[in-house]
């Protein structure tokens, strides 16, 4: 057996899998030099909603995992600024003249005065750096986040005809020659991602570089659109900009508004007001900002659609007040929401790659082939207030139906590891997720009849027992069942059934989790691909 010093040198050679057999290597050994994964390019943009708010707390606890190139605010039908010239901006069909309303023209609308909540939550995010440091060396620095942190295009819903800072930013990265793709989310409108491209064709559209331009982009960017929330997807993006790919999700865990209603018995413990204070709303600076039911916050003075701060009043006696009721009240300190995870969440390191490829699906969910740009958020032929709460108890009632599997259980598991971290300023005291690797490429020929032996290697950072099983995930092109010896252990072998045909995808998936608190779960995901017949 080699020395210890000769084994960290083969490590380096060799790779992770060489350490699983050491048992006098300390674990503690084994997670510092466990290898670096790549981090997908991301771009969130945002408007000030009160799931906005919650996701951007999510996401920036997931930065060690993401290249993090721009966090700027958006405006969308639900928010914008003005130009503070007194300028009355309306849109029809806009929620200002639904559920009884009619309040727009109007100079702005739900925007507070400096708005701020992105530098807000970097500003928590700084407090709670030399934690998540401690846990995570890949943790950006906090004047890194701040230097991303732009005002897109937010004086008017869907106004694209000027330039802004955050369009400016999302144009130099267009462009820029850095290698892979550019995920560029919308947690709101789309407007800033708009103007970006319209500058973009008004710069080229009549140059000699214009095709390859357009050909660079389509292969670049990736948007992931929580809805079309200002219409710009529909009115510009679509019709100048066709082949972009644009991942719209389907099969998604309900980090939304109105999660607890109809929520499926295994997610409904982490919906709770004891689980969201014990695991979130209680942990430190990002906890403090985090929004649950009955918390006294507002996130605009007046907005009569924001009652989710009150505790102790009826949904009635909310309406006699002279607030537009569209969800029921939940109890207090309850989950909120988190209406935008789905855009980010599959851009994790937890080793489903779901990032690679939309069909592959992950922690959120997976995309449709499909393109429409039918919006539920402006098309309720129902505008009564409680028309969003019927349409958000019935996605609960179909989510039950999918055959996608439910991550939502393991996503708010590590979430609130994640919030510990924030908090716990030694290594030891918290839990870490399980190190799974498979020997071998991820990606594999096979031929029908092939038997292939896997081989997979696990260990946790904590000393914890781990549980490992392989499955598979019903997401390839082969709809067929495959037979898996020993599902249970880190070796096992499949044989590729006969009937398969040439180009023909299986998706196999080795899951660890350990029995720490909270118990925590990592993946890795092997594709076979059947060759064509000789």
């Amino acid at each position: 057996m080699c020395s210890k010093i000769g084994c960290l040198k083969l490590a380096k050679l060799f790779g992770l899998a060489i350490l699983m057999n050491l048992g006098f290597l300390s674990v503690k050994v084994v997670a510092q030099i466990s290898t670096k994964k790549e981090k997908p390019r991301i771009i969130i943009t945002a408007d000030p909603e009160l799931d906005d708010n919650n996701s951007l707390i999510r996401f920036l606890l997931y930065s060690d995992n993401l290249d993090i190139e721009g966090l700027i605010y958006a405006s969308s039908g639900f928010h914008w600024k003005g130009d503070g010239k007194g300028t009355k901006w309306s849109v029809p069909g806009r929620e200002y003249v639904r559920f009884g309303l009619n309040l727009c023209p109007c100079e702005s609308w739900r925007w507070a005065k400096d708005e701020k909540f992105i530098h807000d939550i970097v500003g928590a995010y700084e407090k709670a750096y030399p934690n998540l440091k401690v846990h995570s060396p890949e943790y950006p620095a906090p004047a890194i986040l701040k230097s991303k942190i732009r005002y897109g295009n937010i004086e008017f819903d869907g106004d694209i005809s000027k330039d802004s800072e955050g369009s400016n930013l999302i144009k130099t990265l267009i462009l820029d020659d850095k290698p892979g793709q550019l995920f560029i989310t919308a947690w709101g409108g789309q407007s800033t991602i708009a103007r970006a491209l319209k500058s973009i064709e008004e710069q080229y559209q009549y140059t000699t570089q214009w095709e390859a331009i357009q050909k660079k982009i389509t292969k670049k960017v990736v948007l992931l659109p929580s809805g079309d929330q200002d219409d710009t997807y529909a009115t510009y993006i679509k019709p100048h900009w066709p082949t972009i790919e644009y991942r719209q999700f389907k099969d998604v865990p309900n980090y939304g508004y109105g999660a607890q209603l109809n929520a499926k018995a295994e997610d409904a413990s982490f919906l709770t007001a004891k689980w969201m204070n014990e695991n979130v709303s209680s942990r430190g600076p990002l906890g403090a900002l985090y929004r649950v039911w009955g918390d006294g916050k507002q996130m605009v003075k007046g907005d009569i659609l924001d009652y989710f701060g009150f505790s102790g009043l009826t949904n009635e006696e909310l309406k006699k007040k002279g607030y537009a009721v569209w969800m029921p009240v939940q109890e207090k300190g309850s989950w909120l929401g988190e209406g935008d995870d789905h855009t980010f969440m599959n851009m994790l390191g937890n080793g489903l790659r779901a990032y690679e490829d939309g069909i592959y699906g992950g922690w959120g969910g997976r995309s449709i082939a499909k393109t429409e740009t039918s919006n539920n958020f402006f098309m309720l032929s129902d505008t009564s207030a409680n028309a969003m709460a019927n349409v958000l108890s019935n996605a609960n009632k179909q989510a039950k139906e999918n055959t996608f599997p439910n991550f939502f259980p393991q996503a708010q598991k590590d979430f609130s590891a994640r919030m510990q971290w924030s908090v716990t300023p030694k290594f030891a005291d918290a839990n870490h997720q399980p190190i799974v690797r498979v020997e071998g490429p991820l990606q594999i020929m096979a031929s029908g009849g092939d038997k292939i032996r896997l081989n997979g290697f696990v260990s946790d950072p904590d000393g914890n027992a781990v549980q490992t099983k392989w499955w598979q995930m019903n997401v390839g092109t082969y709809t067929g069942k495959i037979a898996i010896s020993n599902p249970n252990s880190t070796q096992t072998e499949i044989q590729i059934p006969k009937e398969v045909q040439a180009g023909q995808t299986i998706h196999l998936i080795l899951e660890a989790t350990d029995n720490g608190k909270p118990e925590l779960t990592s993946y890795q995901r092997i594709i076979i691909t059947i060759r064509a017949a000789k």
